[in-house]
């Protein structure tokens, strides 16, 4: 409800303007220590990046009332959004994007963990239980960057706009693809926040996702195997039939101003 919402921001807005806060039967407050407001910082930024590669990864509706929360704070507290680009971008490298390459004197294991695989004794997570997570926090910052919490001023810039996804976008078709993660990413971005950029970039949008159907595409069709074309059939399909119909649809899971009433 948009009023369970408003009371999770105020509390932590309170906690990081040296309000005291009651949580869990304790009052606190990051004035209690030198360095507590900058470990709350620190804290908040990775809990939302897990909520990225958890919660959302397993109910896509659920980016968008953590994004709006996310950006409220991060507009009056950037210190948090620094933090929270820095958890991501280590977390979920193709959030830059960015395909690391493996460098001269890397193990192997710790080249998966530089790509974002989770890697424990030695056993690296599955390829499914990966590309979830890393889905999970793209549509978080798909999600973001389109957001605005309601009730802030509104007389400055997004802190982290439209433009960001703009660019990542232009940046995703510039880099060679890889098999699995490409066509996951732009269709996961595409739903969440094309909708947003076709209303921003109009024409300028439409060329791009022409340039994806007749030229991204093939590229990644050329480097997939017959066993890994799930996500890029649906990606296809998605494209297709936004340039039929000239639209982009709203995403699933959309705050509506009706949610602020509940």
């Amino acid at each position: 409800a948009g009023s369970k919402l408003r009371e999770v921001f105020d509390k932590i807005n309170n906690l990081l303007s040296g309000k005291t806060v009651q949580t869990e039967g304790q009052t606190v407050s990051v004035t209690q220590h030198p360095q507590g407001l900058e470990f709350v910082c620190y804290k908040l930024a990775e809990k939302f990046v897990r909520h990225g590669e958890g919660e959302v990864s397993f109910h896509h509706d659920s980016a968008f009332p953590i994004a709006v929360v996310l950006s409220g704070i991060w507009e009056l507290h950037p210190r948090v959004g620094d933090i929270f680009l820095a958890h991501l971008h280590k977390k979920c490298p193709y959030s830059v994007p960015f395909y690391p390459a493996r460098k001269e004197g890397t193990s192997m294991e710790e080249y998966q963990r530089i790509l974002g695989y989770e890697v424990h004794d030695s056993k690296v997570e599955e390829q499914d239980h990966f590309l979830k997570r890393m889905s999970g926090m793209i549509r978080l910052y798909a999600a973001i960057i389109q957001l605005r919490w309601p009730y802030g001023n509104k007389q400055g810039a997004h802190p982290h706009g439209l433009s960001y996804g703009w660019r990542w976008l232009a940046q995703m078709l510039n880099l060679e693809p890889l098999a699995d993660v490409t066509a996951m990413l732009l269709l996961d971005f595409l739903e969440v926040c094309g909708n947003a950029l076709m209303k921003q970039y109009g024409n300028q949008f439409w060329k791009t996702m022409f340039f994806i159907q007749k030229s991204y595409i093939p590229r990644i069709e050329a480097v997939t195997s017959s066993g890994q074309m799930g996500c890029l059939s649906r990606l296809k399909n998605f494209v297709q039939k936004c340039l039929q119909a000239q639209e982009i649809p709203l995403p699933k899971g959309i705050l509506t101003p009706s949610f602020w009433r509940t």
